[in-house]
């Protein structure tokens, strides 16, 4: 018998965990610090994230999700291990109901890893998944249990995905790696390029908070970078602009373009119509960047809105998704058709 029931968005950026009477009861980074001689956990979240660039040698600090699926699994797990031990207490004799995101058109190997990771962590067997523009879409509160068309697009840190939902079924999807961490990786390479300027991966995503928009602001803002000059190797100070900002990250803003188009072009008439008339929700970190919703509605002719609170839909999706079990595993491809869609 399970006690609680949690909905786990395991993000490459961030984690969060959904207990349902509770809401969202957890949201930190998806990181964790080890000791370089025996691997020993010396912080995770919000402790070891502050040690990004800081950290003495005898320290390395490990995201261990790139692009969504788990790049490592043993500290995935321990990561596992201890958030979900923060929300359920390390004494509970009950192990919790768990449903776990994974992007969508994951193998059978990634999905088998999360739902291994979350069960040796703590999670009651067996684990549940959700594909994550399912769970961002139930949280968003949209009645994706109607025979309607329903489009939603997750720009997480990792992985954008866009999909097009009608009675708790994906119709259309696509997955690009290409979010917030890119953007984060293109504003770095143009300050190294234009001011030869060396900043780490947190100055970089300070500097798209500060100055991110998909279209040129009006007016033109600044805000002074610190980082090392790449030629005489001591600290210094620039002043970037929100254009060059807007101008660094287009490439990959045109790759999310590309791929909200492309699951428009796949969606049979009668549901495409349906997103005309209800536009496109936005959820996930990326959907705050400034103007992005105005970039999608130009570039697709669909009217766009972002999700309230963009950045928990996914992990409240997830959580209520534990109502609808019966419906979601029936949306859920199994690991057979998995293969076959791989190997096709």
């Amino acid at each position: 018998m399970f006690s609680r029931r949690i909905g786990v968005d395991l993000g490459t950026a961030n984690v969060l965990v959904h207990e349902k009477g509770r809401g969202v009861v957890l949201d930190e980074p998806a990181v964790v610090a080890l000791t370089e001689r025996d691997n020993t956990v010396v912080a995770v979240g919000d402790e070891a994230r502050a040690m990004i660039g800081r950290h003495p040698g005898t320290i390395q600090v490990i995201r261990p999700m790139r692009d969504g699926v788990i790049a490592d699994y043993l500290i995935t797990e321990a990561m596992l291990r201890y958030f979900i031990g923060r929300v359920v207490g390390r004494f509970n004799l009950v192990r919790p109901e768990v449903m776990i995101c994974v992007p969508v058109g994951v193998t059978s190997v990634e999905q088998r890893a999360v739902r291994d990771a979350a069960e040796a962590a703590g999670a009651g067997r067996p684990a549940h998944l959700i594909p994550e523009p399912l769970a961002a879409a139930i949280g968003a509160e949209i009645p994706i249990g109607s025979p309607r068309g329903h489009m939603v697009v997750d720009i997480g840190g990792g992985r954008t995905e866009a999909a097009v939902i009608s009675m708790f079924g994906i119709v259309a999807s696509e997955s690009v790696r290409v979010a917030g961490d890119r953007l984060d990786d293109a504003i770095a390479a143009h300050i190294k390029r234009r001011h030869n300027l060396i900043v780490g991966e947190r100055t970089a995503e300070e500097v798209k908070l500060a100055l991110g928009s998909a279209l040129p602001l009006e007016p033109d803002t600044t805000v002074g970078v610190r980082g090392r000059d790449q030629i005489s190797g001591l600290p210094r100070t620039v002043t970037v602009q929100s254009s060059e900002v807007t101008q660094a990250i287009q490439e990959h803003l045109g790759s999310i373009v590309q791929t909200v188009r492309s699951v428009l072009e796949r969606t049979p008439p009668e549901l495409a119509s349906d997103v005309i008339d209800r536009g496109i929700v936005l959820t996930g970190g990326g959907a705050m960047l400034r103007h992005l919703d105005d970039l999608l509605r130009h570039e697709t002719g669909v009217s766009v809105h972002v999700a309230d609170d963009p950045l928990q839909c996914v992990a409240r999706g997830s959580g209520a998704a534990l109502d609808y079990l019966d419906v979601i595993e029936r949306a859920m491809p199994t690991e057979e058709e998995s293969l076959v869609s791989q190997t096709g």
